[in-house]
């Protein structure tokens, strides 16, 4: 554990804070939590407060067991304090620095509970802009690849690091084009186009120069038939870590909540992936999404036999068996506590996967993921 001076680089506007800020004679200033108002308190924060930083090591408050969650939201709060200054092309010295110890917080939260990491891809949105969560979604399912495909630690990082920066270059204007339903204009298009070449531009000016991550950036849209951009590469021509990237950058797209295009089942998106093979993804890659995360991802809602609607919580001995806890009956409605079923037989068999839409219309109650997961899933 360090104690820690707070830096603009730390805060922004909306943020909840991720940690108690002390001022240097040991008293409280802000506890964690508290939402940053105004530019006054930024100030005021950054000229008198440290805070004690978890995120050098494994190291926890010793009330506090490992949280996979707790780590995530250190990782989300960190990115989305950094990746404006870098888009802006203010990034501070520290930088590259920072992005590794965000790197790190991820690897720390799969290694805490991964089946608590994939399940805040679709129970945890943290109040983050959708340019945040998505790179931190998608760096999550990165890192599952990279250790699915047994890389070397070095590379699994350099894979989780352009999940988490790939699209700096248009980060501003992401949350209006995610919300919205009309099709581009031409200067939404140009600029689409244009976000991976000056992602990497934004990444170098930032300090960064590894080639295999600037690759991962500027690559991550081209398509195995020679179809995406900047560059229409295809096949062999795209890197394999650029290949990596791009297939968790479209999973988690498929299974987010989006104005122009229907949202989809984690289960569906995996089949919508699948069929995409060597048109957009390396055909070899989506079979090897698909046993890393399992037929229905943990996290997915999904309908029993008997009507009930339930939450995967765990991977069971077969893909199409997992470990669901119920959380709506047909008859009673929504449950105080979750019960756990067996999937593999009688009438607690999977009818089929829900989105959050349609799991919300059914009356489910919104998830709480310390009640399924336990203490891996506490903010």
């Amino acid at each position: 554990m360090n104690i820690r001076k707070v830096t603009a680089a730390d805060l922004q506007l909306g943020m909840s804070m991720p940690w108690n800020v002390y001022g240097e004679n040991g008293d409280l200033l802000v506890r964690k939590g508290h939402m940053i108002a105004s530019a006054q308190q930024i100030s005021a924060l950054v000229g008198q407060g440290v805070y004690q930083d978890y995120s050098e090591s494994d190291s926890q408050p010793a009330n506090l067991p490992a949280s996979a969650i707790r780590k995530l939201n250190a990782a989300g709060q960190q990115l989305a304090a950094l990746l404006p200054l870098i888009e802006q092309g203010v990034a501070p010295q520290d930088a590259l620095v920072r992005l590794e110890r965000i790197a790190q917080l991820v690897a720390s939260a799969v290694a805490v509970d991964a089946d608590v990491a994939v399940a805040s891809i679709l129970h945890h949105p943290q109040g983050l802009p959708y340019a945040i969560r998505h790179s931190l979604n998608s760096a999550i399912i990165a890192h599952l690849l990279g250790q699915a495909r047994q890389l070397a630690a070095t590379e699994v990082q350099c894979l989780t690091l352009a999940a988490l920066t790939m699209n700096v270059g248009m980060l501003s204007e992401h949350q209006r084009l995610q919300e919205s339903s009309q099709e581009l204009s031409a200067a939404d298009r140009a600029m689409v186009l244009a976000h991976c070449e000056l992602g990497v531009q934004r990444l170098r000016e930032a300090g960064v120069s590894d080639a295999g991550w600037l690759e991962c950036v500027l690559h991550h849209h081209e398509n195995e038939d020679g179809s995406g951009y900047p560059q229409r590469r295809s096949g062999a021509q795209i890197a394999p870590l650029a290949r990596l990237l791009a297939l968790a950058d479209r999973y988690c797209a498929r299974v987010s909540v989006r104005a122009y295009r229907k949202t989809m089942a984690p289960n569906l998106a995996l089949r919508d992936l699948l069929l995409d093979a060597n048109v957009t993804v390396d055909g070899n890659l989506a079979p090897m999404l698909i046993r890393a995360l399992g037929i229905y991802p943990v996290g997915t809602y999904v309908r029993l036999l008997n009507g009930e609607v339930g939450v995967v919580a765990r991977r069971g001995l077969q893909s199409t068996t997992p470990q669901v806890e119920t959380v709506l009956c047909p008859r009673s409605g929504p449950l105080s506590q979750t019960v756990p079923r067996d999937t593999r037989a009688g009438v607690h068999g999977i009818r089929d996967a829900l989105t959050l839409a349609q799991a919300a219309a059914l009356q489910a109650p919104p998830l709480r993921m310390e009640q399924v997961w336990g203490g891996r899933a506490a903010a």
